[in-house]
């Protein structure tokens, strides 16, 4: 087995890998919301969350050649350590936020560590595909989603206006399973498609694939398995996080963040072919949908510690990124 044969197989393993903890750290992005208002147990809403962001994974491809497209690394063994260090560089942020609780996103830092190890190694980086499809994509994504969360909220409570509350409440629980379903059916539309770009980055830093193909179906399915096997794990330090410190729920208000969360990651995969972060669409969601309540009923403390995590988490990865892509340097002067 050659060096470059290798490192190809150690970066799909840290790609999976990295799919693996994406699953685990945003389950809560689907379904805190529908466990919290007790529309879903535990286990039945994982168990529904893992098979839909299985089945999303294979509704497209755009998104993964956005990924892809991010940077240009060098042919041969140089362009895949900078690949792998980048994605060692998004799975040491995911653990750190998960570790503390934080709903950070995982598309954020998948981005900031390919970009963080291009700039480490003086790589040439897509600035352009960077703007363009990632920084405003996740800027306006989540005021988007706080803006259309208030309003379809408000919306419902003139509708329901005069409607028996338990009639309600029991109503929108039921309803939340087919939100719940369609939120995990779009984390895996966008998600899992950011794994696949990167095993297609590798793919074709290797000479195995060229830019015109189209993702192999082994990829596909393998980055399918590993985000459902992650989602299945779960991620109850995130999920509580969501679905109650920030605001507690009702049915309806948690149907409402679902809906308009799900329509936001549709859009933004089908239309601009953007990788936005589902964890910032959900917990914005969720922030408007609270504020209908009175803007005190949102725990802004919270609130302010998630914002934190989201403007530390593209340099932070990409300065994880950058150490490992450093040390990887050392090592190849060394040996």
């Amino acid at each position: 087995m050659t060096a470059e044969v290798a490192i190809i197989i150690a970066v799909i393993v840290v790609a999976l890998a990295f799919d693996y903890t994406n699953g685990f750290h945003d389950a809560a992005n689907a379904i805190a919301t529908s466990i919290s208002t007790r529309a879903l147990t535990p286990r039945v809403a994982l168990a529904m969350a893992a098979i839909m962001n299985f089945v999303g994974a294979f509704l497209g491809q755009k998104v993964a050649h956005t990924v892809s497209d991010v940077i240009s690394p060098p042919d041969g063994v140089s362009g895949l350590v900078i690949v792998l260090a980048g994605l060692l560089g998004a799975i040491s942020w995911n653990l750190i936020t998960w570790y503390f609780g934080l709903p950070s996103s995982s598309s954020q830092a998948l981005i900031g560590g390919l970009v963080g190890a291009a700039l480490a190694a003086g790589v040439t980086v897509s600035w352009a595909t960077v703007v363009d499809k990632v920084a405003i994509p996740m800027l306006v994504s989540p005021v988007f989603a706080f803006a259309a969360g208030f309003a379809v909220m408000v919306l419902i409570m003139w509708l329901f206006r005069r409607a028996n509350p338990h009639r309600t409440n029991r109503g929108f629980r039921l309803a939340q399973t087919v939100s719940a379903a369609a939120m995990a059916l779009g984390h895996g539309l966008q998600d899992a498609q950011k794994t696949m770009g990167v095993i297609f980055l590798a793919l074709l830093t290797g000479g195995y694939v060229t830019s015109d193909d189209p993702l192999p179906i082994w990829v596909i399915f393998s980055a399918a398995a590993a985000i459902s096997l992650g989602t299945w794990s779960g991620g109850w330090r995130i999920m509580r996080t969501l679905g109650r410190r920030i605001i507690h729920l009702d049915p309806a208000r948690g149907f409402a963040a679902e809906s308009v969360a799900a329509s936001v990651l549709y859009t933004t995969a089908y239309v601009f072919e953007a990788p936005i972060s589902t964890t910032h669409t959900i917990t914005s969601a969720v922030m408007g949908v609270g504020a209908t309540k009175r803007l005190s009923a949102v725990r802004w403390g919270v609130a302010r510690s998630i914002l934190i995590a989201w403007v530390l988490t593209f340099p932070m990865a990409g300065l994880a990124a950058a150490l490992c892509w450093w040390v990887f340097d050392l090592l190849g002067q060394l040996f």
